[in-house]
């Protein structure tokens, strides 16, 4: 049985094919619409849902592929590919998305309990003291 991960990155692999084959513009800007438009929110989807390190690596490998076909940055490596485009590695991208969350959900719990709730001016008046 293949895993959910495993069939995304084989449909993707599949539509940068056909874009490889129907597309007569390479340019970065096609691309890069066709690429963040279509397939990176799928696959930042799948690293951030599961994330094992295959899986990881799996995905990874398809956005260098994407990456690969565009011209005018064959001589670049993966890395400074990305960086040259703006993108994030599929990995640092779930570090950054899984950074957000967990300010938010700090953010959110201070948020709930708020001033009132420790300085003592509820709505009964009974507050946390320190």
């Amino acid at each position: 049985m293949i895993c959910k991960c495993a069939l995304t990155a084989q449909k993707a692999n599949c539509i940068l094919a056909c874009v490889k084959r129907r597309v007569t513009s390479m340019s970065r800007e096609v691309i890069l619409f066709l690429y963040s438009t279509v397939m990176r929110p799928c696959l930042e989807y799948w690293v951030q849902l599961w994330g094992s390190q295959h899986d990881m690596d799996l995905l990874e490998q398809v956005q260098t592929r994407a990456m690969k076909m565009i011209r005018g940055l064959e001589h670049l490596s993966h890395e400074d590919r990305l960086r040259e485009l703006g993108f994030f590695s599929l990995e640092k991208k779930r570090l950054q998305e899984d950074i957000i969350a967990a300010f938010q959900y700090l953010k959110g719990a201070k948020g709930k309990m708020g001033r009132d709730s420790l300085s003592g001016s509820g709505a009964k008046g009974q507050g946390v003291q320190f």
